[in-house]
């Protein structure tokens, strides 16, 4: 993975995270959050640049929903 692409998914991990923080329930922030990390965790190996960049536009998606619903 090039150095800017690590970067930007660290960026949009870490939003992820601080987004799901402010999720009012504690039930509903507790399991944001560790969906956040499965995922992350899951899928820390993948090399194809394309798949990468499906899961990041992915992951922007529920960055949004998440903002929208907090």
């Amino acid at each position: 993975m090039a150095a800017s692409s690590r970067a930007q998914v660290l960026r949009l991990y870490r939003a992820l995270l601080r987004e799901s923080q402010r999720f009012g329930g504690y039930n509903y922030r507790t399991y944001a959050i560790r969906r956040i990390r499965d995922a992350f965790r899951e899928n820390k190996n993948i090399k194809d640049s394309e798949k990468i960049e499906e899961l990041v536009n992915k992951a922007k998606v529920n960055l949004e929903v998440i903002h929208r619903q907090v």
